[in-house]
């Protein structure tokens, strides 16, 4: 990952790359040995879009006094903080009465989700609570079915919302047979890490191949790095370079890897060494907005060197971050445009990759084509075509991708904002 040159490593030797597999049944159910992999595929292994978790966002950038409007698998969603329940509720963004996005209602003094249109008010089960207009005496419209708002099934989990793509009631006790992946340290006290999210102007696979590829990270003085695929299966793939290092894709949104730093620390009470492991994980979780449009929601825990992070705040790790992706932007995105062009169904094709480097890009269009058809189902969505291209200038604007959706830095640039018209005030004065 890019992402590495921004983390402080000891000096010691690098001596393991692991994957930590969420130990859910998401991960493959395969052992991590390279075997033979054919091109058939049975019917009951084809990957569905739509039976499968998926991030919504961190639960530190959600505001619980408002709700907040999403997009996943173009699905307009709006996820809202019940008080009743004291749950994050997620709901599809449209009322029923004139089909206007609850996103942009309020949470009214009862805890109730309200339409900002007319007033009506839904209860954290879509239930109409109340309809303005419906007089005192009359019939009660709205205890209706069709007055009620379909409920997306979704839990909290690694501090992350996560909703199931499908809100058809029989799946509203799906938690309870599919979990979805879970990361055992963003739960552990002794990591420490801030979350990162950010809405990209390019296709979830670009994404997906961006984060898993460690030959663009140095892309004037690269070397050869033998990565090896191994075994897969629709829930995902594992691949290796040498020496022992891996990755993990747990489809489909999760891109996992461990970075294991032994120590060789001396001993104050005698001449002799102890070695202490430590680790720093890349967590990536990309997401499918829409076509052309996806969202990266990213954690690199790490259980050493945690002190300083009291005096680095969020919003300064997000600085950082910030420019690593923004050094790729223009180029996926012209990337993209080219490669639709020619029909992503033809990858192989048009993409030319005869080193062993690019083994993770090239297991992912692998599993892509293999499973899910070499393309997203975006259901019964009408998805129009890739917006034409924007300016650089456009594509590297922070403010609508990060800002907005970050509380951090949100409130860092209200508070530059401030200090910028004091100072001019200040100056002012002084003329």
């Amino acid at each position: 990952s890019p992402l590495l040159h921004f983390t402080q490593l000891p000096k010691s030797k690098f001596t393991k790359l692991n994957v930590i597999s969420p130990s859910v049944s998401t991960q493959p159910a395969v052992p991590l040995e390279e075997t033979t992999q054919t091109d058939s595929c049975d019917q009951d292994d084809k990957f569905d879009w739509f039976s499968y978790w998926y991030p919504l966002m961190p639960v530190c950038d959600l505001d619980k006094r408002v709700p907040t409007g999403k997009k996943v698998l173009g699905l307009d969603v709006v996820v809202w903080w019940d008080r009743n329940d004291n749950e994050w509720k997620v709901f599809e963004d449209r009322c029923p009465h004139r089909l206007a996005p609850l996103s942009e209602g309020r949470i009214d003094q009862w805890g109730r989700l309200q339409c900002v249109y007319h007033g009506w008010c839904f209860g954290g089960s879509g239930d109409c609570k109340l309809i303005p207009q419906a007089p005192v005496d009359g019939p009660s419209v709205h205890s209706s079915p069709k007055a009620c708002v379909g409920v997306y099934p979704s839990t909290v989990q690694n501090e992350i919302v996560w909703f199931w793509p499908n809100n058809n009631p029989k799946h509203k006790d799906v938690i309870t047979k599919k979990k979805p992946p879970y990361i055992p340290e963003l739960d552990d006290p002794s990591f420490s890490f801030h979350m990162f999210n950010r809405d990209i102007p390019y296709g979830y696979e670009v994404l997906i191949e961006n984060v898993m590829d460690p030959s663009h990270v140095d892309r004037e003085g690269g070397s050869p790095i033998d990565i090896k695929i191994h075994k897969i299966d629709k829930n995902g793939f594992t691949t290796t370079e040498q020496p022992d290092r891996k990755w993990n894709f747990v489809s489909p949104c999760l891109v996992q890897g461990t970075l294991t730093i032994k120590e060789s620390l001396d001993s104050t009470k005698g001449n002799f060494s102890q070695t202490i492991p430590r680790k720093d994980l890349f967590i990536f979780l990309c997401v499918p907005v829409s076509q052309g449009n996806s969202r990266l929601i990213s954690v690199f825990p790490r259980n050493f060197r945690i002190w300083i992070d009291p005096f680095v705040t969020r919003w300064m790790h997000h600085v950082m971050q910030n420019l690593v992706i923004d050094s790729d932007f223009y180029l996926l995105r012209v990337q993209e445009e080219k490669l639709m062009e020619t029909s992503p169904s033809n990858w192989e094709k048009t993409c030319f990759v005869p080193t062993k480097a690019d083994g993770n890009v090239v297991a992912y269009r692998k599993w892509l084509k293999q499973y899910a058809g070499g393309k997203i189902d975006w259901g019964t969505k009408s998805i129009a075509a890739v917006t034409p291209m924007p300016t650089r200038e456009q594509l590297l604007d922070r403010y609508w991708t990060h800002v907005v959706n970050c509380n951090s830095c949100k409130g860092a640039y209200k508070g530059f904002k401030a200090l910028e018209i004091f100072l001019q005030q200040k100056s002012y004065r002084k003329m």
